[in-house]
């Protein structure tokens, strides 16, 4: 990474509103949502996607998983939230619509992920209901090939998970810029593991390679939430369109 990515990293991370553990200060924070719902479909998951991020790029994660729930005044320490799902979910409360409006609004960004690779579940309904009762004016639109998340560090030509239930991400947009990301294609469920360290779930249709283009969108996802658009910054359009021809 170049040094001008790099201080806008520095300088997205070091923005903490409220007091974190020592570990976590000015690092960046692998911050789960916890819900009324099937909200941790992969507990283990995190280590390997800390140990990928801190090799492959300048940014120095902190060690553990922040898991917080929608009341927890963490939530506001973080500019990623993570909101996995694998079946259940019993949607948010009024007050909790509430609390997530003023951290989306206020540039809190939001990763939806229904990892069950499903088209039209359980949880997709009511999740796009809930985004329309926090956000009334705004609803899910597909993310542009050219989006900043597919390029904030891999440049990448599609989007891919453990399916690929689609060859695209949703997302909502507030004032400009990115404010919820959905997936429907278990993009996390590519790192997982089992105890012996050989990766436990298949990736279908396209197996291994499969596997690593979900790997990378993973990080991207991680760089996207601390250096925005910056990717989609004209004075590297060239740059962009030159790497992606080779």
């Amino acid at each position: 990474m170049n040094s001008k990515r790099t201080l806008l990293i520095f300088i997205a991370l070091s923005f903490v509103t409220l007091p974190a553990p020592a570990s976590q200060v000015n690092r960046l924070v692998f911050t789960q949502l916890q819900y009324d719902g099937a909200w941790d479909p992969y507990p283990g998951e995190y280590p390997d996607i800390l140990n990928f991020l801190a090799l492959t790029t300048s940014i120095e994660p902190a060690a553990e998983r922040r898991v917080v729930k929608i009341s927890d005044d963490l939530l506001f320490s973080s500019p990623l939230i993570l909101m996995l799902n694998n079946g259940r979910f019993s949607g948010f409360s009024q007050s909790e619509r509430e609390i997530l409006r003023r951290f989306l609004s206020g540039g809190g960004i939001l990763f939806i992920e229904d990892s069950t690779g499903g088209k039209f579940t359980d949880f997709d309904r009511k999740i796009r209901k809930e985004l329309e009762l926090i956000l009334p004016d705004k609803r899910l639109a597909k993310l542009s090939k050219e989006h900043a998340v597919l390029r904030s560090f891999y440049l990448l030509r599609g989007v891919a998970g453990r399916y690929i239930t689609n060859n695209y991400l949703e997302g909502i947009e507030i004032s400009g810029r990115t404010a919820v990301i959905y997936s429907q294609n278990d993009i996390f469920g590519a790192w997982v593991r089992d105890r012996f360290g050989n990766y436990f779930l298949e990736c279908v249709p396209g197996g291994e390679n499969q596997r690593f283009e979900a790997q990378k969108l993973t990080i991207n996802l991680f760089v996207f939430s601390a250096a925005g658009t910056y990717k989609n910054d004209f004075i590297h359009k060239k740059f962009i369109e030159e790497k992606l021809r080779r």
